[in-house]
């Protein structure tokens, strides 16, 4: 897959929080997409061990979710983990895997955040520029915003709210669990993220795109991560 690369990636944290205000402005967040269009979507992770990362990309029918590509790519973490420049971190190694696809999917879907950030570029709208294709950030921790009280129905969302703006929602995929954070990433809305998301996520609370990646970077297996964090996709 062609990739339009931005930048070199080798940057001190301050010059990484500098590129991401300069990028941000080429974000496009108000492109509703038509899920009846949508065919391929991909799900992208990155597991972390022992300063080693390891990037997922799986591409999968929609809506059947049947697995038709895996890219992996494997190589030491560049970056120190900084909250918000998460895609400094794992960007090298998913650029790698992305060059790798044979397809081009219709949409991506990250583990991770999107517009829901505190400079409005997550990794989800910071890679959607390398990628040139719809994009979007669901997580399982809120990065940044505010909501209300997710009804306790699946399908109930709140908006995500940062210094008063609609940043991403406050999704429940599963009905009685906790909301995943959906917000778009490039070239869509976030109302149709929230479709997509909700398409994708049939049966457990993490999308199936995204727990397709979990397994193929290895980042399946319950228990702590690099960082003390679960790395089962239906946890916390």
């Amino acid at each position: 897959m062609d990739l339009h690369r931005r930048h070199r990636w080798d940057l001190t944290p301050k010059e990484a929080v500098a590129l991401q205000q300069e990028l941000r402005a080429e974000v496009v967040t108000d492109r509703p997409l038509d899920l009846a269009g949508v065919r391929l979507v991909a799900g992208v992770d990155v597991s972390v061990k022992e300063n080693v990362s390891q990037a997922a990309v799986v591409v999968a029918t929609f809506p059947g979710f049947e697995t038709i590509e895996v890219a992996r790519a494997v190589r030491p973490t560049p970056f120190p983990y900084v909250p918000g420049l998460l895609s400094f971190r794992e960007g090298p190694v998913l650029e790698e895997a992305f060059g790798k696809l044979t397809v081009e999917p219709d949409v991506f879907v990250f583990d991770g955040s999107g517009y829901a950030h505190p400079r409005r570029i997550g990794i989800a709208c910071h890679m959607g520029l390398w990628l040139g294709r719809p994009t979007i950030g669901c997580s399982k921790t809120r990065l940044t915003g505010r909501h209300d009280e997710v009804p306790p129905e699946k399908g109930a969302w709140a908006p995500l709210l940062d210094k008063d703006e609609v940043v991403g929602a406050a999704l429940r995929t599963r009905a009685s669990t906790s909301p995943v954070f959906v917000s778009p990433g490039h070239l869509i809305d976030l109302a149709s993220a929230i479709d997509i998301v909700m398409a994708c996520s049939p049966k457990y609370r993490l999308p199936q795109p995204i727990r397709l990646a979990h397994n193929a970077a290895g980042a399946f297996e319950p228990g702590p991560d690099l960082f003390g964090r679960s790395t089962d996709p239906d946890r916390p």
